[in-house]
Order: structure tokens, then C-alpha cells, then sequence
């Protein structure tokens, strides 16, 4: 049983480490982007990447609140990229 924690453990953190890897690599396109589409795609990602964090440090935790706010990341993060697009492509987000 000690053993399955352990790799549990290290799981974990081989996937926290890469979420934020892969966090720092959105900020730097979304920051670099040379395109208005390129930055969405990047604030899209990184919600998703934040999305991951928050499962991972629920898991990690043994909390369930923190699923639930992953369920209100992923509502809000949905909604703000499709007005964000619309935005950008009409110039209007409610017509």
C-alpha cells in the first residue's frame, strides 16, 4: 500500500510540473503572438492548463470542492473565449 502512494505521489508531481511547463509556454504566446487569433488560442489554453492545476491540487488534497470550481473554470473560460472571438471577428459580442 506504501508503495502505491508513493507512485501516486510521484504521478502527481510529475504532472504538476508539467502543467506549469506547459502554463509558462501559453503565457509566452499569448504574450508573443502575432495574431489576435494566436492570443485566444493561448488564453484558451491556458484555462485549460489552469483547469488541470486545479483537478490535480484536488486530487492531491483529497478535496471535492475543488472539482466543482474546475466545472466554474471550465464554464467561464468556454463563455470568454467565444466572446473574445466574436469580439474580435465582429466587433460586437451581442448583436
Amino acid at each position: 500500500m506504501m508503495f502505491a502512494t508513493q507512485l501516486m505521489n510521484i504521478a502527481l508531481s510529475i504532472a504538476f510540473v508539467t502543467l506549469a511547463l506547459a502554463q509558462i509556454m501559453s503565457m509566452a504566446r499569448l504574450v508573443m503572438g502575432p495574431t489576435p487569433g494566436d492570443r485566444i488560442l493561448a488564453l484558451d489554453t491556458m484555462v485549460i492548463n489552469a483547469l488541470g492545476l486545479v483537478v490535480l491540487l484536488g486530487i492531491h488534497q483529497g478535496v471535492q470542492i475543488y472539482f466543482e470550481v474546475s466545472l466554474l473554470i471550465a464554464m467561464l473560460g468556454f463563455v470568454s473565449t467565444v466572446a473574445l472571438a466574436r469580439f474580435i471577428l465582429r466587433g460586437d459580442i451581442i448583436e
